[in-house]
């Protein structure tokens, strides 16, 4: 039996050989402290594990929901961008629930992108845009430099493709940590919407933010709706990575799209997980995020100084991120051979190449780690040079 050509077409999966060489190190005795992957250590928020508890344990919650995610939810979802974002979303046509955003992200592009369409990638980027949105769906990926010269953004005044259909962009940013502003935005609707292209806004990260920087939506821009589709994820903003829920927003042929795909290949996100996410959307007031939230994006920020410190201290460039949970730092040379170092002193770190080519140069380290780990890390580190 063979693969399908399009599976042949995706490439090697690095992180799971980075995966292959850390078991060998586990198993020849050495302990590894792992900042790979972007998987929160720390609990949703009590609120949220009260909900779960309550919401599972009604009868009524576990039978199908729609593929387009329950009329409450979705009730709920707008509200929560009109408060969040002061953005107007019908329920009934421009918001889908997905299993997660990552779902959601490729099942877009199998809704739109025929063979041997292009679609604009940003490089490095989160894989599932290139493989799960081009290469899965017979598409052609088209990368865009992300270059930290002009601020990990693309520039989209160098991308000419007739035959681009589709464009991925995501900040605030995995994996480089960056952000964007509302002129970045505008540029990107305005490209969009001068050359028919449907654009896919990745706000995974949106409530993950630090100091006075809060992220805008893509529909905070005028046009945005008429080319536009939003992600949003509860696994990074309430820490329920493994609960799979999330939804998109926007353009209402787009969701459509979407939804039309869905109804093919899922019954929708658990009803009683639908519920608790309700809770945690419910849980902001005025636009303004609850408190319990708020600490956990003190302690990635806190988690982040000490880490910084530690790899600036072994001349590893990096700068505090705005928002994510991420470190992009510069190690200036082979990615993969850098982590191999760190690996030979009990340290994961994900090579930058693992995003793409124009991730070469770069680490990525996540701040989902207790401080004590960060700590002990850094130690380990410092020995590379010694």
């Amino acid at each position: 039996m063979d693969f399908a050509d399009r599976i042949k077409r995706i490439p090697p999966y690095l992180f799971a050989e980075m995966e292959r060489i850390a078991q060998e190190k586990r198993r020849a005795g050495i302990d590894l402290i792992s900042f790979g992957i972007g998987d929160p250590d720390l609990p949703p928020p009590e609120f949220i594990l009260d909900a779960l508890r309550e919401e599972a344990a009604n009868p009524g919650n576990h039978g199908y929901s729609s593929s387009k995610g329950e009329p409450e939810f979705r009730n709920t979802v707008s509200e929560w961008m009109k408060g969040r974002f002061g953005i107007d979303v019908d329920p009934e046509t421009e918001v889908a629930a997905l299993i997660g955003s990552k779902e959601g992200l490729a099942n877009m592009a199998r809704a739109f992108i025929n063979p041997g369409d292009h679609v604009l990638v940003p490089s490095p980027a989160y894989p599932v845009y290139a493989n799960g949105g081009a290469l899965l769906n017979d598409g052609v990926p088209i990368f865009m430099r992300l270059l930290e010269e002009n601020r990990f953004l693309p520039n989209l005044e160098t991308v000419a493709d007739p035959h681009a259909r589709m464009m991925f962009l995501n900040y605030p940013n995995n994996p480089t940590g960056a952000v964007s502003d509302k002129a970045f935005l505008k540029e990107a609707v305005d490209f969009a919407s001068d050359n028919g292209i449907i654009l896919c806004y990745d706000n995974a990260y949106s409530e993950v933010t630090y100091g006075a920087y809060k992220a805008p939506s893509i529909f905070e821009i005028d046009g945005a709706k008429d080319v536009a589709v939003e992600f949003h994820s509860c696994s990074k903003t309430f820490n329920m990575t493994g609960d799979r829920i999330a939804f998109a927003v926007g353009n209402g042929k787009l969701i459509d799209g979407l939804i039309r795909v869905k109804s093919q290949i899922d019954s929708g996100p658990s009803k009683y997980i639908q519920h608790v996410a309700m809770r945690g959307l419910r849980s902001y007031v005025g636009g303004k995020s609850p408190a319990e939230l708020q600490k956990v994006n003190a302690t990635y920020q806190r988690r982040a100084k000490v880490l910084m410190d530690g790899l600036q201290a072994i001349g590893v460039e990096c700068t505090m991120p705005k928002g994510t949970f991420y470190i992009w730092a510069k190690c200036g040379g082979d990615s993969m051979e850098f982590s191999r170092k760190l690996l030979d002193v009990g340290v994961v770190a994900t090579p930058g190449v693992g995003f793409g080519e124009h991730g070469e140069g770069y680490l990525r380290f996540s701040l989902t780690k207790p401080t004590d780990d960060i700590k002990k890390a850094c130690e380990r580190m410092a020995r590379i040079n010694a």
